[in-house]
C-alpha cells in the first residue's frame, strides 16, 4: 500500500504563490508517474499537472506558465510550485500516483493512489 500526504496549501490573494508538497510512502516502485489534480467546488476534478519517470513534464493549458511541477525521487516526493495565483485556482489538490509510466496521465482513472487533498483558497 501506498499513502500520499499533501501539505503547502492556504488563503492567498492573487498574484501570489504557493508550493505544494506531497510525500509518499509505503511499497516502492521502479517507475512511476506522479501528478496533481483539482477540483473546484460543483466541478468535476481535473488534471493540472504530470511529471513522470523520465522528467518529461506536462501541464493543463489553464496553467502552463505559472505552475511547475517537479519531482524528487530519492524523497519519493512531487512539488507543484504555483505562481501568479488566480481566483479560478481555487480548489482541493490532490497528488496522485501510478505505478508506471502512464500515457494517459491526464485521465484521473490512470492513477491507483491519491493523497487526502489540501485546499487552495485564492482571494481576489
Amino acid at each position: 500500500q501506498v499513502q500520499l500526504v499533501e501539505s503547502g496549501g492556504g488563503l492567498v490573494q492573487a498574484g501570489d504563490s504557493l508550493r505544494l508538497s506531497c510525500a509518499a510512502s509505503g511499497r516502492t516502485f521502479s517507475i512511476y508517474t506522479m501528478a496533481w489534480f483539482r477540483q473546484a467546488p460543483g466541478k468535476e476534478r481535473e488534471f493540472v499537472a504530470a511529471s513522470m519517470w523520465s522528467r518529461v513534464t506536462y501541464y493543463a493549458n489553464s496553467v502552463k506558465g505559472r505552475f511547475t511541477v517537479s519531482r524528487d525521487n530519492a524523497k519519493f516526493t512531487v512539488y507543484l510550485q504555483m505562481n501568479s495565483l488566480k481566483p479560478e485556482d481555487t480548489a482541493v489538490y490532490y497528488c496522485a500516483l501510478a505505478g508506471y509510466s502512464s500515457g494517459e496521465y491526464y485521465l484521473d482513472t490512470a492513477y491507483d493512489y491519491w493523497g487526502q487533498g489540501t485546499q487552495v483558497t485564492v482571494s481576489s
